[in-house]
Order: structure tokens, then C-alpha cells, then sequence
């Protein structure tokens, strides 16, 4: 039993955190690709905690290149304006999997794809490592305002992965955002 527990445990410094997690079955880059709105976050970085209050929903745009890599455009509303960032998501050889080199932290992280229906909402799981394990779920939905049943799910998925329902959040929308090339 106790090299069963060491087995297991060893198996899960050496393949991750997040081996257990799946991406979407039959991922399709194509259908995912198009405007997408992040109306849910699930975060308990304690660097994170000063600015929950703030949050509000943004926008992005996933567009796939040729390579199968994707390029990820978010737009937020920020006191200053629209604020613009851009990241290069890398494929990998899991369909609904990405890579992609953080500036602001320095490191590597994986984005997946847990689950969509394309339509109308995703469920994406973002991982790093810096000096500790660092997991986010993010729901995103093609319009700004999700169904009741399809947030509860974001909560249950969040909570499985052992965020406090204090760290789940679902922002209100921004503001006036005619700023940003998304508008209202």
C-alpha cells in the first residue's frame, strides 16, 4: 500500500498537477476560433487578491494561424482606457491544449480547453509553476451573460479542482466601452 501511495504520488511531481485534467474530446480549433467573452474566473493567487473588486468582464479573440497555433487578442477596461494584449497560444500534440511564455511572470504556461460547446460557453483551465502550483478556470461565453445551469456548472467544476467559493468569481460587465474596438 505505502509504495502504491509513493508510485502515485511520484507520478504526479513527474507528469504534473493537471495530468488528470482533459481537454475537450474531438477539439476543434476551427469552431473555437471567433469572439469570446470571460465572464467567469476561479483564482486564488494571493497577488490576485487586492484586485477581485476591480475585475470586470473582458473580451477576446481567438484566431487560429496556419501552423495550428493561435493567436489570443483580449481587450479589458481599465481606468485609462482599453487596455490590449495579445498572446501567442503554442499547439501541442493534445488537440485543445496550448502553451504559451508569459512575460509578466517569466515562465511557461498550459491552457486547456476542458469543455465547450462551441455556441455558447467554455470551460479553460490555465497552469503554471513559479515558486508553487498556480491554477485558474476561466468560463468564457460567446455573449456576456451565461445561462443560470452553465454557471453553476463553472462553479462545480471550479470547486472540484479545490477553489473556495470565495475565489470563484463572475464579474459584472464593464461599463461604457466604446473605447474598446469591441464596443458595449
Amino acid at each position: 500500500m505505502k509504495i502504491a501511495l509513493v508510485t502515485i504520488s511520484l507520478l504526479m511531481l513527474l507528469t504534473g498537477i493537471n495530468a488528470g485534467v482533459q481537454p475537450q474530446k474531438n477539439f476543434d480549433l476551427q469552431r473555437f476560433a471567433g469572439k469570446w467573452y470571460r465572464v467567469g474566473l476561479a483564482y486564488d493567487s494571493p497577488g490576485f487578491v487586492p484586485y477581485r473588486n476591480r475585475l470586470t468582464v473582458s473580451m477576446g479573440v481567438v484566431e487560429p494561424k496556419e501552423n495550428g497555433d493561435v493567436n489570443m487578442t483580449m481587450w479589458s477596461l481599465k481606468s485609462s482606457g482599453c487596455q490590449r494584449k495579445v498572446y501567442v497560444y503554442e499547439k501541442t500534440s493534445v488537440p485543445g491544449v496550448f502553451n504559451y511564455y508569459s512575460t509578466r511572470h517569466r515562465r511557461v504556461k498550459d491552457v486547456t480547453v476542458v469543455e465547450t460547446n462551441y455556441t455558447e460557453y467554455a470551460l479553460v483551465l490555465k497552469h503554471k509553476k513559479i515558486n508553487k502550483e498556480f491554477t485558474q478556470v476561466s468560463l468564457y461565453g460567446r455573449t456576456k451573460r451565461l445561462r443560470a445551469d452553465v454557471l453553476e456548472k463553472f462553479r462545480a467544476y471550479a470547486t472540484a479542482r479545490g477553489f473556495s467559493k470565495e475565489s470563484i468569481l463572475t464579474p459584472p460587465a464593464a461599463g461604457k466601452t466604446e473605447d474598446c474596438p469591441y464596443g458595449n
